[in-house]
């Protein structure tokens, strides 16, 4: 079987949480495809050789979930040529046997497009600045600004800019428990998968 859930949102909104918990309830494939930017954003040097040349061994690097990464990534994330080399890799992950979840910022939209669901998660700025200093600490006051210029950078680049996809359902996990937020998610996929 081949079905594909496109999971998009911006940063600490509970999509990659909400994402890991489809693939394992439905026994599909997973990928952040934020670790591809992070990976390319981490190796530093030209982005668009570090795209074109990323091995299994830049996606292991244990420094890929710190801020200093997102930012970076968000920096790569904006070069179109960068996102030329990444999305024939997404794509084929995608339609991979066996069903996968994509999250990201721009899966629904450019990825994948045809994907069977279409989530876009979100919540508050607040709330999702909160959620990144609770796992990453620091100054709330700076986590908070960096989060608002990520968004913006994400959201107003000139390449895939993140928005939802005409026919994602919105997820705003702002008031929602992680449980209650994976279960509205798992109710979606369900919906949709082909009867037996």
């Amino acid at each position: 079987m081949i079905f594909t859930v496109a999971v998009d949102g911006p940063a600490a909104a509970g999509k990659g949480t909400i994402s890991r918990a489809l693939a394992e309830r439905f026994g599909f494939a997973h990928l952040d495809t934020g670790l591809l930017y992070r990976a390319v954003g981490a190796r530093g040097g030209d982005p668009v050789a570090a795209a074109r040349g990323l091995t299994p061994a830049d996606l292991a690097r244990d420094d890929l979930r710190t801020l200093a990464a997102g930012q970076a990534a968000s920096r790569v994330a904006a070069i179109p040529e960068v996102r030329a080399a990444l999305t024939a890799f997404q794509q084929d992950f995608a339609r991979r046997e066996g069903g996968a979840v994509l999250d990201g910022r721009d899966i629904g939209t450019v990825i994948c497009p045809g994907a069977e669901v279409k989530l876009f998660v979100t919540a508050r700025p607040e709330i999702r600045a909160h959620r990144r200093w609770l796992e990453l600490g620091g100054d709330a006051a700076q986590v908070l600004a960096e989060v608002i210029a990520r968004d913006d950078r994400d959201m107003n680049r000139a390449d895939a800019p993140l928005k939802p996809a005409a026919d994602a359902v919105l997820v705003d996990t702002s008031d929602l428990s992680i449980e209650a937020a994976i279960a509205r998610a798992a109710e979606l996929v369900a919906a949709r998968l082909p009867r037996a």
